[in-house]
């Protein structure tokens, strides 16, 4: 039992505080659909993806305090567990489909691609309850941004605050988006205008998503922007004095229309790839170690007797976890291609399972300590995996194949350090364990219906992996298939950018050598907007408080991120329309 009170400390309400409500779980829902669709769009093209449980945590507000006029911080964290749900797949898919679409495999089994995905985020989430307590209660690991959004749910007033601020700069960053749109301008040509050369490449994306995005990560993206600069504003000028650009004749006889475009996709975008490659596989070579503490963890959780109570769903669901995920990946492989053999099928299956609980566990190790996942490393390496153990079925099924059991393992993935970090900020608001595990579940169809929508129709206005939608991990992936498959992918550059990422990855910041590597990958138009937000971070940091950064800028800067993304997507269905009357 507890009271409630208002401003002026009158009790306002006596009782259990509601937690897993009907408007909860409908909030939920609706929040969920508009990240998952928001941050898919900002991960298909910026290379990577963003926590969506502060931002539904701030809308929630908006709209259960300030609307409903509800006030269980409980109820509202449920709301955030199950739009985070939601939102889980948009990582996951983004990830790995894509690259479907880029090697022109397009006629896959849509139905049981998402049905398998939707079953990757069930297990994901299965396989992880059991070690919630020995992470959370036992071990303690911080999990940071599960401490920031229980900071959101217990600060109710600024809560509403900060969803006025979301919606403000989801306005703003709205209308940029269509007067882009509508005046077909999007970039400024800075570097034009002040004289430099056109290998430097000064061209400004007209992105505030992008700003936001660089905001948001602060410090963090600083490496990020490093990349970039290494390549245009050093690296270019060096090959430039030396001699080492091609004249126009030699470009264009090589198919590029500038030696900007040349510098991007013939130089600097396969070193980035590379380097994208080699972080990933030397991020995840260094945690795993955390492998034989997840071991030890399931031991002790399987022997606490406080795993069995009220609070917690049943152990044995793990078991049910385990027999699910094999028969339903075994199901998956048979059905993704039509020559698929049942022992081949069967070995896929049983790696499958056993990558989604090791990498699960490793991801949430990671996320727990560092607040970094090296989602796309696991993902990487274990398709990477399933393209050996699938091959004889002829290119085309041995890909198709592996992507399809691989998208439901990195969705899993994605699901079990979501919940987990989740789960913490239950930890510390006084939510149930079960009740949230619950919401997870409740969450976690929705996410691939609407995520596998978006990628048709973005797809559909401009295809994946060119300029307007570029798919960094998508195209890493392609990347890697490529070469495994025989390709012609420029094997020298992508070596030579994965060493440079493994010495990166290897210096003990988390993520570095993926962060440089996008950097490298990536438009340096969007590099150079990022900069603007990330230097206004550090600026707003230094000048007004982290604490303001926090309470003021970072819900301005969650806004510009939907705001635009909504607005593309629109767009971007309304040109499918135009065309296709």
């Amino acid at each position: 039992m507890a009271a409630e009170f208002d401003d002026k400390k009158r009790v306002i309400r006596r009782g259990t505080y509601p937690e897993l409500t009907l408007p909860g779980v409908l909030v939920g829902y609706v929040l969920g659909g508009v990240l998952a669709v928001s941050i898919g769009y900002a991960s298909l093209k910026l290379g990577f993806s963003i926590e969506g449980s502060e931002l539904a945590a701030i809308l929630g507000f908006g709209i259960l305090r300030g609307v409903l006029r509800r006030t269980s911080i409980v109820e509202n964290n449920i709301n955030q567990s199950l739009a985070s749900a939601v939102n889980a797949a948009s990582a996951g898919m983004m990830f790995s489909i894509p690259a479907l679409f880029i090697l022109g495999y397009t006629d896959f089994n849509v139905p049981l691609m998402v049905i398998g995905c939707i079953s990757g985020a069930i297990l994901g989430i299965a396989f992880v309850i059991p070690l919630r307590k020995q992470m959370i209660d036992f071990e303690r690991l911080p999990f940071p941004g599960g401490i920031a959004v229980a900071t959101i749910l217990k600060s109710p007033g600024a809560g509403i605050q900060k969803a006025k601020l979301l919606l403000g700069g989801a306005l703003l960053s709205g209308l940029v988006k269509v007067a882009s749109e509508l005046t077909g301008e999007h970039e400024i040509p800075i570097g034009t205008w002040i004289g430099l050369p056109d290998y430097m490449n000064g061209i400004w994306e007209i992105s505030v998503m992008t700003i936001g995005v660089g905001f948001i990560a602060g410090r963090g993206g600083v490496f990020f922007i490093v990349g970039g600069y290494v390549c245009y504003w050093i690296l270019a000028p060096i090959l430039s004095a030396q001699g080492l650009l091609p004249t126009e004749a030699e470009y264009t006889a090589m198919g590029y229309s500038s030696v900007a475009s040349y510098l991007r996709a013939g130089l600097f975008r396969p070193v980035g790839i590379g380097m994208l490659i080699g972080g990933a596989i030397t991020g995840v070579a260094l945690a795993f170690p955390l492998v034989v503490s997840a071991i030890r963890s399931m031991q002790q959780a399987s022997k606490s007797k406080s795993a069995a109570s009220n609070d917690e769903l049943p152990i044995k669901l793990l078991y049910f976890a385990i027999l699910g995920a094999f028969v339903l990946l075994l199901v998956i492989a048979i059905l993704s291609v039509p020559n698929m053999g049942l022992a081949q099928g069967a070995l896929m299956a049983l790696l499958g399972t056993l990558w989604i609980w090791m990498a699960g566990v490793i991801l949430s190790e990671c996320i727990g300590r560092t607040n970094w996942s090296p989602l796309s490393g696991m993902t990487l390496i274990g398709i990477t995996i399933l393209i050996f153990v699938a091959s004889g079925l002829g290119d085309r099924n041995t890909v198709v194949a592996s992507v399809m059991i691989g998208a439901a393992m990195c969705v899993a993935m994605s699901q079990a350090t979501d919940l987990m970090l989740d789960l913490k900020t239950g930890y510390l608001v006084g939510a149930l364990p079960k009740k949230q595990q619950i919401a997870q579940f409740l969450g976690a169809w929705l996410g691939p219906l609407l995520v596998m929508g978006l990628i048709f129709v973005l797809h559909s206005d401009d295809p994946l992996g060119g300029d307007k939608y570029e798919a960094p991990q998508g195209r890493a992936l392609q990347s890697v298939i490529s070469g495994l498959m025989g390709g012609n992918a420029p094997t020298e550059k992508y070596m030579a950018g994965a060493g440079l990422g493994a010495i990166l990855s290897a210096s003990g910041i988390g993520g570095l050598g993926i962060l440089v590597g996008l950097g490298f990958y990536l438009s340096f138009g969007v590099v150079l907007t990022y900069t603007i937000g990330t230097v206004a971070r550090v600026f707003s940091d230094k000048k007004f408080g982290e604490r303001f950064s926090e309470e003021t800028g970072i819900p301005v800067a969650a806004g510009f991120i939907v705001g635009e993304a909504l607005i593309g997507v629109f767009f971007a269905v309304k040109n499918i329309i135009l065309a296709g009357s």
